[in-house]
């Protein structure tokens, strides 16, 4: 069993500092949310590297929202629940798209400067949107500039106090209500951060998987430590595949954003065959998991290790005016976007599920939030509509500080928190490289709990990844132990949801249940440390 705290350590020796709000991460969310509540709270944001290394930086493609006289939030909702494969929370939804357009203007408040034609936003349209709604900036670079001005901003905010380079190592819970969280210094040091709100805004856990177009940070540590602390973890099978990332000698897994298909590019597999149209009406456009289940089809059909994206058909001047950055990158690489095939296939990209929230952003444990790609709010179901992302993290943070406003102050407990008594029991002896366990843990992902799954593959999987179990009997100390502890937490609980799971849905497919269940299997798989694996009916989900 994972234990509940990753170290041995008597919190009540530790070190205290108070804040009012603790904000774990710094992409969109957790920016977003600490600007937010700094207008009445002081604020500590604590980041593992620095405010401009987060998923957010990477978001290429724009943010959702209904600014445009021809789309409304009726469509925006039809669209999120169809791609979400009949997963999505009505209520969850419904908060979205009414309430993305605030937020929006939020973020132009707060000095985003998206793009604009003839001084309206200029909108573009991705996969499975029904009408052009994806502002953006700077073309491709719409994560970048949010980061850029929200960054500025929190610098400049005196209620705002930024950490750069500290590790959250655990949430402290007493009484069923979290109190803050035990963090490390760069220089080793641990203190005991108290606060009345702890919102994890700690990303994704791309890097589960070998191939992923989230940066090295994106090891899931907020979901896992909200797990370890009794939250409830939900629908984490569902692991979203980004279809077209740089596949080439020497370059790393570059996002090739799906607002290229969106301007036009076609998919050629290395025969130069367009093959979309076997597999879904929609074609380029279709929703993702589609498409990048229908790139893996067509690499082993053909035996390569990449398809095409083809742009060439389209101006070079249009293509260098809306994609700067990727045809900079791919420039870079000797692969010129308007006159080259550019190689490309699936990588991990996305975590639909992770804690799960109210529709204020809050857990089941008291004072603990979640906002971002660690939440689980309702809103993607089974598979993410594209360009959603941000939309939910500025839509839940806003949530989030209001209900935050209505908390009490933390009560003084000079006694000892939490059941960590500080008497090690833990082995100290030597592991093996965590870089290798890393990479171990990586290949057993992607082999077994990938695009593709079945049952045997699965239990195959969580027999390999069980063998590490071990690390949580280490003395943990350095960053990359504790990820990696994180990374094997997440792994075990991606594997028994998907084995739990029998059928197919949205970014959940496995070949002994390649049918969707709408009669038995409409339900929201929910893990929790001391429960295990439990079910949960949908009531009000449609599409």
């Amino acid at each position: 069993m994972i234990p509940r705290y990753l170290i041995d350590v008597a919190i009540g020796e530790l070190p205290v500092i108070e804040k009012d709000v603790i904000v774990i991460g710094a992409g969109i969310a957790g920016l977003f949310t600490a600007l937010k509540v700094s207008a009445t709270d002081d604020v500590l944001m604590i980041t593992k590297k620095s405010l401009l290394d987060s998923n957010t930086r990477y978001a290429q493609g724009g943010i959702a929202a209904v600014v445009s006289e021809e789309d409304s939030p009726a469509y925006h909702r039809q669209d999120t629940v169809i791609a979400g494969a009949g997963l999505c929370s009505s209520k969850a939804v419904d908060v979205l798209v009414h309430e993305g357009t605030a937020g929006v203007r939020d973020l132009v408040h707060m000095g985003t400067q998206f793009d604009q034609e003839n001084g309206e936003f200029a909108l573009t349209k991705e996969g499975a949107h029904s009408q052009r709604r994806i502002l953006h900036a700077n073309g491709d670079a719409t994560g970048f500039e949010i980061v850029r001005a929200l960054s500025e901003k929190a610098k400049a905010d005196p209620r705002i106090e930024v950490w750069d380079d500290h590790f959250v190592i655990d949430l402290v819970t007493d009484n069923g209500e979290c109190c803050g969280a035990i963090v490390q210094k760069p220089d080793g040091q641990r203190l005991f951060v108290r606060g009345k709100a702890t919102v994890l805004c700690s990303g994704g856990a791309g890097q589960l998987y070998r191939y992923t177009t989230n940066p090295d940070v994106a090891t899931g540590d907020g979901i896992a430590m909200a797990y370890r602390a009794g939250a409830y973890i939900q629908d984490v099978e569902f692991i979203q595949f980004h279809p077209t990332s740089l596949c080439y000698p020497g370059a790393p897994r570059f996002l090739i954003s799906e607002a290229v298909r969106g301007e036009g590019a076609v998919l050629r597999n290395i025969k130069g065959e367009r093959f979309m149209e076997h597999y879904h009406e929609q074609l380029e456009l279709a929703p993702r998991d589609v498409v990048a289940r229908a790139i893996v089809s067509e690499m082993e059909e053909t035996r390569s290790t990449f398809i095409y994206l083809d742009i060439t058909h389209e101006s070079a001047e249009m293509v260098k005016h809306r994609f700067p950055n990727i045809y900079e990158f791919c420039l870079n690489y000797g692969l010129d976007l308007t006159t080259d095939w550019i190689p490309v296939a699936p990588a991990a990209h996305y975590m639909m599920g992770g804690i799960k929230t109210d529709l204020n952003g809050e857990t089941n444990i008291a004072r603990l939030f979640a906002c971002g790609e660690c939440s689980s709010t309702g809103v993607h179901g089974a598979n993410r509509l594209a360009s959603n992302s941000l939309s939910e993290a500025i839509v839940f943070g806003r949530r989030i500080v209001e209900r935050i406003h209505e908390l009490e102050p933390l009560a003084l407990k000079p006694r000892d928190f939490g059941d960590s008594s500080g008497d090690s029991t833990r082995n100290s002896a030597p592991m093996q490289a965590v870089v290798e366990k890393r990479l171990k843990l990586q290949k057993v992902m992607l082999r077994y709990v990938g695009l593709r799954r079945d049952g045997k593959g699965l239990e195959k999987g969580l027999a390999e990844l069980k063998r590490q179990l071990p690390i949580f009997q280490s003395v943990l100390k350095q960053r990359e132990e504790y990820e990696f502890a994180n990374l094997l937490t997440l792994a075990m609980l991606t594997t028994q949801a998907a084995l739990s799971r029998k059928e197919s849905r949205g970014a959940h497919y496995r070949d002994d249940f390649p049918e969707r269940d709408d009669l038995g299997s409409r339900k929201h798989t929910v893990l929790h440390r001391q429960h295990g694996v439990t079910e949960e009916r949908i009531e009000d989900a449609s599409g």
